[in-house]
């Protein structure tokens, strides 16, 4: 009876429960859009992360990221292929790439630049890192005695694809190496600092250079990020002598403290939106109330308590707040389909150098909290304006016009 006379308020004053709607409508509405733009530039993140440099982690001996060693080539893994087809096992790992990291100095003849160079699988880590972006030539694959170079690094050499570069590097023995390589490609990540100094080649090439049949590191691509819970197990229970390390550790400073950064920046938006919305359905539904004030006084005439009246206020707010949410969340999904469908040009992020589109990727999770909020909103701010009305003496009401 309470839920039917609070559905035939809402009907008699049409603008008035129009203008709430909107509120809550928009309210919602918003919060979806905008979790959804969050959500989006998070992955963007993470894809950028996983898939240009990193993988979805890395295996090393224990504790060499977290100290210097004079000698790192001591500390390197020697024997893999134990590993290799152990990892390759579980369930999720798709990927295995062996890598040599080392700093070298590169010239052209003329020009002679130091940088960080990676000895990669090619042909394997082609088919993953796909986010490294090559902007000239091709990526490097099958290309024995090809180096594929960074933006920046490429510029500093003043070299373009098919030119000659001799890499120069002192071996584990400590006497100097050098190889010649052809450029195949140049490219970025959007991160300047590795753009300006790393390149590419070979892992065989590398290990010729350094004088060495081991390896530095292990990265790891897996079907999904939650698969790596299990490659950490794997480590820890039959790798002792190694540690495993998530892509989130690897690039705290870019990947995980810009993610911390904007899930705080969601949560305070969150905070001004629902205050907003709450504001404003408090003032529009203050001034019904008021207006109802003869109403209300005629109900505790014929017996009705403060507590049922303020109840059946309630009742209209929760179901304005309900309606008001399904629609904001609906026209959400329409906008995200139609306008947004390419999702938004963004300028580049901090750190980072390039353009990227985010898809707003709306979430079932958010869906649900966003629903949720439009109806608790509406009914706090209707129970707000309710609560000092509901409470005027019968007589006081009665006399209202």
């Amino acid at each position: 009876m309470l839920i039917r006379l609070a559905f035939r308020n809402l009907m008699r004053n049409p603008r008035r429960t129009t203008a709430v709607l909107m509120t809550v409508m928009i309210g919602s509405g918003s919060i979806f859009i905008f979790h959804g733009f969050n959500a989006g530039i998070m992955n963007q993140y993470r894809e950028n992360t996983v898939h240009s440099r990193y993988g979805h982690g890395q295996i090393n001996t224990k504790g060499y990221r977290e100290k210097v060693f004079e000698k790192p080539w001591e500390h390197w893994v020697s024997d893999w292929t134990k590993l290799k087809t152990r990892l390759l096992s579980l369930q999720g790992v798709t990927h295995v790439f062996p890598r040599l990291e080392f700093f070298s100095l590169l010239t052209n003849g003329k020009v002679n630049v130091s940088g960080r160079g990676q000895g990669v699988d090619g042909e394997s880590e082609a088919l993953f890192f796909t986010t490294l972006n090559v902007e000239e030539g091709v990526i490097l694959s099958n290309q024995p005695d090809g180096i594929l170079l960074g933006r920046g690094l490429a510029k500093s050499l003043d070299v373009k694809q098919g030119d000659r570069v001799t890499v120069l590097s002192n071996t584990i023995n400590g006497s100097m190496n050098g190889a010649d390589f052809t450029v195949t490609g140049i490219f970025h990540t959007g991160s300047k600092d590795f753009d300006d100094v790393v390149f590419r080649i070979q892992l065989p090439e590398a290990q010729k250079l350094l004088d060495t049949a081991l390896i530095e590191s292990i990265a790891v691509g897996l079907k999904s990020v939650e698969d790596w819970g299990r490659v950490e197990t794997t480590i820890n229970s039959e790798f002792t002598k190694l540690e495993a390390t998530p892509f989130a550790v690897l690039d705290k400073v870019y990947y995980q403290h810009s993610v911390d950064w904007l899930d705080s920046q969601f949560g305070v938006i969150q905070i001004i939106i629902i205050a907003i919305v709450i504001l404003g359905i408090f003032n529009t539904v203050s001034t019904g109330i008021l207006e109802r004030k003869q109403e209300i006084g005629n109900l505790r005439a014929n017996g009705d308590s403060a507590m049922e009246i303020i109840r059946m206020f309630i009742c209209e707010g929760v179901a304005i707040g309900l309606i008001g949410a399904a629609l904001g969340l609906i026209i959400a999904l329409l906008i995200n389909s139609t306008i947004l469908r390419s999702g938004i040009l963004m300028p580049p992020a901090p750190g980072i150098t390039r353009q990227f589109h985010v898809l707003i990727e709306l979430q079932p999770v958010m869906a649900i909290k966003a629903f949720m909020m439009g109806a608790l909103t509406a009914a706090i701010a209707t129970l707000l304006a309710a609560i000092r009305v509901a409470r005027l003496p019968i007589g006081d009401a009665l006399r209202s016009v």
